[in-house]
């Protein structure tokens, strides 16, 4: 059965026309509003002007024009109750079965940098209000709120309720996007969260494993992401690349210096940084891939500096998934486009992304935490031993920074501005230090300069401390905190080990 009486009132105009010039053709009566309205009738559409429906016209700049019971009782009619329809009768007044309306862009002029009252207009009031009513009306109303759906509505001709209840669920899930977006803009505190409301990037081919679903969403108050990024070479990102793209960026946006990050399975495994010169970031680079040669193999890159030709040409030596980073030189692009399989990535804002806000679910719900974040070299770290030096320091920050990114428990060893052995995701301290040493032992067996070892939580027995000694290390970094601290510390004295305590705990479940 044809639609015959719509009530339409959008701010995203694109396709309206086009879907709507057939059915008035077929006979259907459009009710509209405002600038939806004019814009029906100069294109030939002849509309009618809401306030004819209610009797009274838009008042308070346009802020009330169809909260009006002669708008939603045609809306609310229940098919299952003639009385209802014998008051619309009785008022002259024909059911809405098509309502067409999407919401004003608050989410558009909240990133244009409105404010105050400004921001305050693109508030919906009308809008949600028609939605909600048409959707709870789903039984006999068909509701649009994404101009996508046109197509298919005019393929079909008619809606079956199959169609309807899915278009109504697509109301609700948007209008609860809506609210969220503006609790979030109002208010920092997450106590005023109700939900994840994210806006679809893309569907993904599966999850972690392929016979998981899984989708892709984007945080419409971040002022960054990974969506931004510009796939220019390879397939499109699977759901475990996004979540080592995530880890890498995280990792290397630590860092202000250049710097580069390999990271497997979620964890970093090689990390290398370097002064500014000319060749930084190819030596970055190259750190990052020999610190773990095993561990980087089918891995993710990221770099937060160009990507210029001899960097390339040592990332195209191995075989990776991705390389994000904020440009890459044209012969740069020329040489990785030719490894077949390999994604790239662009990101201008990959070194400034910051995320300021982290989201975990867990069995019937889930936890929202502001994100973690690691100091550089501070007055309020406290030296026990001698001071480092220039180089020491610099190797003691990079081991600090990679450990915060780390799966708990969690060991990072450093020299010469790249990481040389990592444990992680140990169930005790102790395992996490073997892993780390057994890891520099195999790839780094004659190493002759100074090795740092950073922990992400305290110690709670010398026995790492004692292990660490044994395999040459002199410097720890790690936030202290222990009830044992002056036992682990005295240890540490009696065995010339030096240990900067930062009164910060790294843990990354």
């Amino acid at each position: 059965m044809a639609f015959r009486n719509a009530l339409v009132s959008v701010s995203n105009k694109s396709g309206l026309i086009e879907f709507l010039k057939p059915l008035v053709a077929q006979g259907l009566r459009v009710v509209s509003t405002g600038g939806t309205l004019r814009t029906l009738r100069d294109a030939g559409i002849p509309a009618v002007d809401v306030a004819e429906q209610t009797g009274f016209p838009e008042v308070m700049d346009g802020r009330v024009k169809t909260l009006h019971p002669r708008v939603h009782m045609p809306l609310l009619a229940r098919a299952s109750h003639s009385e209802d329809f014998d008051l619309l009768k009785r008022e002259g007044l024909e059911p809405f079965d098509l309502v067409i309306v999407n919401l004003y862009p608050f989410e558009e002029a909240r990133a244009r940098g409105a404010q105050g009252d400004e921001l305050i207009e693109y508030i919906d009031i009308g809008g949600p209000s028609l939605l909600r009513a048409a959707a709870k009306n789903h039984s006999r109303v068909t509701v649009v709120c994404d101009p996508a759906d046109y197509t298919w509505i005019a393929e079909r001709g008619e809606t079956s309720l199959e169609d309807r209840c899915r278009l109504a669920a697509k109301v609700y899930s948007h209008t609860s996007r809506y609210d969220d977006l503006i609790a979030r803009t109002l208010s920092a505190d997450v106590e005023s969260w109700n939900g994840l409301a994210g806006r679809l990037v893309t569907e993904l081919r599966y999850g972690e494993n392929p016979h998981q679903a899984a989708r892709w969403y984007r945080d419409p108050l971040a002022s960054s992401g990974l969506h931004e990024a510009e796939i220019l070479h390879g397939k499109a990102l699977s759901y475990n690349n996004l979540l080592d793209l995530d880890s890498a960026v995280a990792a290397v946006a630590e860092f202000r210096r250049p710097a580069a990050v390999a990271v497997k399975h979620n964890n970093p495994c090689g990390v290398g940084v370097s002064d500014e010169n000319s060749e930084a970031i190819v030596r970055a680079v190259q750190r990052a891939l020999t610190a773990d040669p095993v561990s980087v193999f089918g891995g993710i890159v990221a770099i937060n500096r160009q990507v210029d030709l001899a960097s390339a040409e040592a990332l195209a030596g191995i075989f990776l998934e991705c390389i994000v980073a904020p440009d890459f030189s044209p012969e740069a692009l020329e040489r990785l486009q030719k490894k077949k399989d390999l994604r790239l990535l662009k990101w201008p804002k990959l070194a400034e992304h910051k995320a300021t806000t982290q989201f975990r679910t867990v069995a019937g719900g889930y936890l929202v935490q502001t994100a973690d974040r690691t100091s550089d070299w501070s007055n309020h770290w406290k030296v026990e031993g001698e001071h480092p030096s220039s180089e020491i320091k610099t190797d003691l920050l990079l081991a600090w920074k990679v450990c915060a990114h780390l799966r708990s428990n969690a060991i990072a060893l450093a020299s010469g501005g790249q990481t040389v052995g990592l444990g992680m995701g140990q169930v005790n301290r102790v395992d996490a230090v073997e892993q780390a040493l057994a890891r520099a032992r195999k790839h780094h067996p004659d190493l002759r300069r100074p090795v740092v070892l950073a922990s992400d939580a305290f110690f709670p027995f010398p026995d790492s401390i004692e292990l660490a000694s044994e395999a040459g290390v002199r410097w720890i970094i790690q936030p202290g905190g222990s009830i044992r601290d002056n036992e682990v510390l005295a240890r540490a004295r009696a065995l010339g080990v030096n240990m900067v305590l930062t009164g910060t705990r790294h843990f990354r479940h």
